[in-house]
């Protein structure tokens, strides 16, 4: 990791993120480690968030950690398909995405995607696009038909990923991929990331979402969970909707090779920062 001195720290770290001490302790346990952040299209759709966002990758990259972004899009999607008067159907939290749909989303992520490279651009925080239109690193089979054209990750392009971060940039990728026929077909944006984060190896995967993290029956934040607790939850009903691919990719993601998967409140400010570089942490880590 890079030497920091303590000024230069201060400059860098916002004054209501972790504490100078809390950072200075944690970057020792990073190496030059690739961080995978899913940034979930429900939290950056409020400005102020989207902002923070930003911000905090910047500091990322400051600090010398390599993060790989990945966003989603469901509530921008959710938008224009209503103004377009165009009904969307879910089913264990995927899109059921129909011919006409796939255009929107396509539409929607590129978008979206554009949007999230030129605000790092302002802060001086060099990143490259990657979608089904551009730099492609995504070869689909599809989920299954009753989904339509939403695709599960069978191959992964790393040559590019490897090309954009040796160039100093943050990959900003969509979550949209191609079939042998060059179709373009929805990703999961978790599996996405999920898929990514074991692809490379990373050192931790990031799902920002709009929750605490994962809840007991109680309503209250579960700090730590595993296989088997996972498990019940979800037998129980606790877990469902659009919770269950996020948890049960968590935790396929922490039983391929990723140190650690968590899933984190993305409606605090600077979340993510708290998550890699204090003891609180901001959500809910997934262990085998």
């Amino acid at each position: 990791m890079l030497e920091i001195e303590e000024e230069n720290l201060k400059k860098i770290l916002p004054s209501d993120g972790p504490s100078i001490d809390e950072v200075k302790r944690y970057l020792e346990k990073y190496n030059d480690e690739y961080i995978v952040i899913k940034c979930g299209g429900s939290v950056l759709v409020d400005q102020n968030l989207f902002d923070f966002f930003i911000k905090d990758v910047s500091v990322l990259t400051k600090l010398g950690f390599i993060p790989i972004i990945v966003h989603g899009g469901g509530k921008r999607i959710n938008n224009k398909l209503d103004k377009l008067g165009i009904k969307s159907n879910f089913i264990k939290g995927l899109r059921v995405t129909k011919k006409e749909i796939i255009k929107v989303v396509e539409q929607v992520l590129i978008e979206f995607n554009n949007e999230i490279v030129n605000a790092l651009k302002k802060q001086k925080c060099n990143s490259q696009a990657i979608s089904s239109k551009e730099n492609n690193i995504f070869t689909v089979v599809q989920e299954n038909t009753e989904l339509g054209f939403v695709g599960t990750p069978a191959d992964i392009n790393k040559v590019i990923i490897d090309k954009i971060i040796h160039g100093k940039k943050v990959p900003v990728i969509a979550p949209l991929g191609l079939d042998s026929e060059n179709k373009t077909y929805n990703i999961n944006a978790d599996t996405a990331a999920g898929s990514i984060a074991k692809k490379i190896k990373a050192r931790r995967l990031i799902i920002m979402s709009d929750v605490e993290g994962v809840l007991d029956a109680n309503k209250r934040l579960i700090p730590e969970i595993n296989s088997i607790s996972i498990k019940n939850l979800i037998d129980s009903g606790i877990v469902t909707g659009g919770m269950m691919p996020k948890i049960n990719n968590c935790l396929d993601v922490a039983s391929n090779g990723v140190k650690g998967a968590v899933i984190i409140d993305g409606r605090k400010n600077h979340s993510i920062l708290f998550e890699l570089l204090s003891d609180k942490g901001a959500g809910t880590l997934i262990r085998q």
